[in-house]
């Protein structure tokens, strides 16, 4: 009987460990397909879905992972929203044109930057396409690589924190330049789990703004000189803080470098090549006992 006692400990130390590392490879809810055009706040803090778009990277317009996002424009315009995108992450971005009732051949593209706004390219997907003449839209998508939590200096893995999308016609005809043109996007991220994971992690994520924060003591030493200044001018002082320019951020903070369920895999690995060493030892002893 006692050599049957290591199986059931061991099948019961397996069970533990194997049901937190499926319940954190499961997909992320952010990733979600069944959202409404009302906003899903499940992957960012937002919670509205933006009906503008900015035409730069700077007035980018942010949304979150499974927020439908619309915008009205004019062809030969550039349009440009930001998501956020965290470690182990797989995003995909899906846009859709609606052009006007009459045009010539369009060429659309959707081109996707890193934080560093270095261009990302698409492992898959339509993210170019040309539209026939009189065509009534055209669908576009990019699927991006997953992001890593840390890479050399001079890689261009993706790396956690704003990514930016740019929506544009290339080749456009003279003659449809100025045409009003309706525009959705729609950005879907899955969670690739531990099996993405890598053995470092960013000491911040690359979010416009990050570089602007300073500890409160330098910023105070650094206003003193202006604020007499301001508050003579009806300013307040109090009211003055570094600026930020992204507030979208995943639901639950930028998880790079955190705890990741390989651990899990690598722990109950090494449980059971311990407790298959116990159980070939409790073999050969019992045979090499005469009578045994």
């Amino acid at each position: 009987m006692r050599v049957r006692r290591p199986w059931g400990v061991a099948l019961l130390l397996l069970a533990l460990a194997a049901a937190p590392a499926a319940a954190d490879t499961s997909p992320s809810p952010s990733g979600d397909s069944s959202g409404d055009s009302s906003g899903d706040s499940s992957g960012g803090t937002e919670t509205a879905a933006p009906t503008e778009a900015g035409t730069s990277f700077r007035s980018a317009a942010e949304i979150g992972a499974g927020v439908r996002a619309t915008a009205q424009g004019s062809t030969g315009d550039y349009l440009y929203w930001s998501f956020p995108a965290d470690a182990t992450q797989r995003a995909t971005v899906r846009a859709s044109v609606r052009l006007p009732e009459e045009h010539a051949g369009q060429t659309w593209r959707i081109d996707v930057y890193d934080g560093l706004r270095r261009r990302q390219a698409c492992q898959y997907g339509a993210q170019s396409r040309t539209a026939a003449a009189g065509a009534a839209s055209v669908e576009l998508a990019c699927v991006l690589r997953t992001v890593r939590g840390w890479a050399e200096p001079w890689a261009d893995d993706p790396l956690p924190g704003t990514y930016y999308i740019r929506l544009s016609a290339a080749g456009l005809p003279v003659a449809d330049a100025g045409r009003a043109i309706s525009a959705e996007v729609r950005v879907e991220t899955a969670d690739a789990g531990g099996a993405a994971a890598v053995d470092g992690a960013l000491s911040e994520p690359l979010v416009p703004g990050i570089a602007l924060r300073a500890p409160s003591d330098t910023t105070d030493d650094a206003t003193d000189d202006t604020t007499d200044d301001t508050t003579d001018e009806g300013g307040s002082s109090e009211d003055a803080a570094p600026p930020v320019l992204a507030g979208t951020a995943p639901e639950d903070g930028w998880s790079s470098g955190r705890w990741t369920d390989r651990w899990l895999w690598t722990g109950a690995g090494g449980l059971l090549a311990a407790l298959a060493g116990v159980w070939g030892h409790t073999l050969t002893r019992g045979r090499g006992r005469p009578g045994a």
